[in-house]
């Protein structure tokens, strides 16, 4: 008899839980999607750079060759493991700051992992920092890793896709996933995600430009720009806003023979071919900390940064996808360009001195 007194309480429990889910919708304004990695980072030095045929400031994807680093860097180095992904970054970085400003809840994000602890490890620092995760999970295949290998506060990428690269279009198309992206009113995309699924990445464009809704692209490394070029002719054609730094600008520059004056390259940019040509596009060139460069509508201005003691400087990991986290914090706040820039900025110099994209300590920037 006991058995039959227990059934209708657990009829309850899962009808209260239905109830739960249904009332915590995604009401938040930012959505992104790309390749959530878990950050593999250490101190090395130049032997391991020249061993493995990579340079200081550059992002690249992992071939055969590289392929041993991520045993190397577990056995002889004491990595620590970081939550990474350039999209996923921005996002956490841009609710980090919406929540110490009274906004919780602003931001989710779409990406694929693998069923193992390096997963689970990224949804919960992704939801500990208050973004929404709706991962595509890959039973077949590990969460991709990023190996971080870090010499005098400069930072080289070499990234293991995995189960990243198995993002399928059909994810976005779930009941779950579109209540998410439409409820969204900005969108931001790296670069990085051109390589897996341009189909996934236009199904949120053509959203956003059907709805008169922001849409943001990151060129995030020169062999995007190099390698992709067809599939970053694609999707540039409905970024609002877009992102890189100055290799990659300069890089943009060389491929499709602009140039090499940054400014000519952000005006050129920012007047390519546009779907939603209500808005004007806005290019915006970070250089370290050298002036932030601002394209739109036939004009260019530049932004200072206030620069960092060497002696504070941990590492510029992250520091290019923070810059966005606190210029979509700004949009989201409905600031101006001007004043997004300035956000970003101080979201960069906080990032630079932790380690990767760390964001355990309060945040101290305003809105």
């Amino acid at each position: 008899p006991m058995a039959s007194l227990d059934e209708p309480q657990l009829v309850r429990k899962s009808s209260h839980h239905q109830l739960l889910s249904t009332m915590t919708k995604f009401t938040g304004s930012l959505v992104g999607m790309g390749n959530p990695l878990l950050d593999i980072s250490a101190d090395v030095g130049q032997d391991i750079l020249d061993k493995y045929d990579v340079k200081l400031d550059n992002a690249i994807l992992a071939e055969d060759k590289h392929v041993p680093i991520y045993k190397e860097l577990v056995d002889n180095y004491s990595p620590q493991y970081i939550a990474g992904g350039a999209t996923q970054n921005s996002i956490r970085v841009a609710q980090w700051i919406m929540t110490a400003n009274g906004k919780p809840g602003q931001t989710a994000y779409f990406g694929c992992v693998g069923n193992d602890s390096f997963g689970n490890q990224l949804e919960e620092c992704a939801a500990a920092d208050g973004v929404k995760v709706h991962y595509m999970k890959d039973e077949s295949t590990p969460t991709g890793t990023c190996a971080v290998l870090v010499k005098d506060g400069e930072r080289c990428l070499i990234a293991n896709l995995a189960a990243a690269n198995n993002f399928k279009p059909s994810h976005l198309e779930t009941d779950e996933s579109k209540a998410i992206y439409e409820s969204a009113s900005l969108y931001y995309i790296a670069g990085f995600f051109l390589t897996v699924s341009v189909d996934a990445l236009k199904i949120i464009a053509e959203h956003s430009v059907a709805n008169n809704k922001t849409f943001c692209l990151n060129l995030s490394a020169p062999f995007i720009i190099d390698f992709f070029a067809d599939q970053v002719a694609t999707a540039l054609e409905y970024a609002d806003f877009v992102f890189c730094n100055e290799s990659e600008a300069e890089a943009y520059g060389k491929k499709h023979e602009l140039g090499d004056d940054l400014k000519e390259i952000a005006l050129k940019i920012a007047a390519s071919p546009k779907k939603n040509e209500e808005k004007k596009r806005f290019v915006i060139f970070t250089q370290g900390s050298s002036s932030t460069i601002v394209a739109h509508d036939g004009k260019v201005e530049e932004y200072k940064v206030v620069p960092l003691p060497k002696e504070e400087l941990v590492d510029t990991n992250g520091a290019g996808d923070a810059f966005v986290g606190g210029f979509l914090a700004g949009v989201m706040a409905e600031k101006s360009v001007g004043d997004s820039v300035e956000l970003g900025h101080e979201a960069a110099r906080f990032i630079i001195q932790q380690s990767g994209t760390t964001l355990t300590k309060p945040c101290e920037i305003k809105l």
